[in-house]
């Protein structure tokens, strides 16, 4: 249980920072965003309505994000360039950041011992499931690959005609 505590705390401390610190440089970028020569683009109707709708309800976007993967990052980015209050982000923050490092902290540690376990007792077994998570990967890379060349050309010749 102290190695989970532990785990957990300097998982909730290395969120904390990250998170914080996409937030500070999404709020330096919106900064800088006002005063170029974007400034006229942010400041239109609808994106004055979108920076207000943020600022009010996205603090449980935020907190949510954590539970997900690559979108994290994005959503305290966001919140930090649409100047999303400290008081309504930091308590999503603190909850959300709680909750990954907790989750990463008992289902990370488990499947960490797992794969110990497996290396250590059946060697080949372990290299061969590696080894077909890794072409598993690879074919749905190639997959995705191939579809999206696919649908543009497609897209280039319906365009053509």
């Amino acid at each position: 249980m102290d190695k989970i505590a532990l785990t957990a705390g300097a998982l909730y401390v290395i969120v904390l920072l990250r998170a914080a610190g996409t937030f500070a440089v999404g709020w330096l970028a919106g900064a800088g965003a006002r005063r170029s020569r974007f400034a006229g683009r942010i400041s239109s109707a609808k994106f004055l309505r979108a920076e207000r709708a943020i600022q009010r309800w996205g603090a449980p976007v935020v907190a949510v994000s954590f539970l997900t993967v690559g979108f994290q990052t994005a959503a305290n980015f966001l919140a930090g360039s649409m100047r999303m209050p400290l008081p309504r982000y930091l308590p999503a923050l603190f909850v959300g950041g709680a909750a990954w490092a907790l989750i990463y902290a008992t289902a990370g540690l488990g499947v960490l011992e797992m794969l110990g376990r497996l290396f250590a007792e059946r060697t080949a077994l372990g290299v061969s499931a590696v080894a077909a998570l890794l072409l598993a990967v690879c074919g749905v890379v190639v997959y995705r690959r191939r579809r999206t060349v696919l649908s543009s050309g497609d897209t280039v010749a319906d365009e053509s005609r």
